[in-house]
């Protein structure tokens, strides 16, 4: 079985990125979704559910998503800590007198928070970053937020099968039919955000193109090209070989 056998394939090279840093666990954000879901349940295999700790973080969240976040700790009995960050995102808007008419930027905030919180807990542990393939594509991460992680396991998977995965992982049906939502702000969906839907991202990238209809494939293209900085390293200024010509 192909979802066995990519499990077995993941489960060793977490467990070799764990080990290799020197570490012996993982700290991984909890929001309820199948992505957090599938990436806590491939760490709790690698690594034993004793050694990855779940961080729930409401911030100015619904209700749903915390007691998600503890239902899927549960289930895979791991350790789990819920945070309310919404004090801190409170304080660092006032420090700051940003523009919370700015929905975008503010989520953005709430994501760079969740993940330095999660980093303040890692401690002896990697943090365990949850994004798939579908989102790197089109850039549906904050950077410096979601986006930094010590590794990644899902990051090649197309979201259809995070989903196949996820039953393989045997994960409650609750997790496997909740609406994609990084739950930013009420009643936000990913595919609702991105303008199109994790199919025809697929399809598009797969596929062609042609695949999917004109305003689908403008669309994600624009996501691609106006994202491709968050998929570079970091550029800088190459002044050693200039400098050591003139010294």
């Amino acid at each position: 079985m192909i979802y066995a056998e990519l499990t077995e394939q993941i489960t060793g090279w977490i467990k070799e990125k764990v080990h290799g840093a020197g570490m012996k666990g993982v700290v991984v954000g909890l929001s309820g979704g199948i992505d957090s879901g599938v990436t806590a349940a491939l760490c709790v295999r690698a690594l034993g559910a004793e050694n990855v700790l779940g961080l729930v973080m409401p911030c100015e969240s619904i209700a749903a998503d915390t007691t998600d976040g503890h239902r899927t700790a549960i289930h895979l009995g791991m350790p789990v800590k819920e945070i309310d960050i919404s004090p801190i995102l409170e304080a660092f808007v006032s420090a700051g007198e940003l523009d919370t008419s700015n929905v975008l930027n503010l989520a953005n905030v709430k994501a760079r928070l969740r993940m330095t919180m999660e980093y303040a807990h890692s401690g002896n542990r990697l943090v365990a970053g949850t994004g798939n393939l579908s989102e790197t594509k089109t850039g549906y991460w904050t950077k410096w937020g979601d986006g930094a992680a010590d590794f990644l396991p899902i990051a090649d998977l197309w979201k259809d099968e995070v989903g196949e995965l996820a039953e393989y992982l045997e994960l409650p049906e609750w997790i496997l039919t909740r609406v994609p939502s990084a739950g930013l702000w009420i009643d936000q969906s990913d595919e609702d955000e991105m303008g199109v839907t994790y199919t025809e991202i697929k399809k598009y990238f797969t596929l062609g193109s042609d695949s999917v209809s004109a305003a689908a494939a403008q669309r994600i293209a624009r996501l691609h090209t106006s994202s491709a900085h968050k998929r570079k390293p970091i550029p800088y200024y190459h002044a050693r070989g200039w400098l050591d010509e003139r010294q």
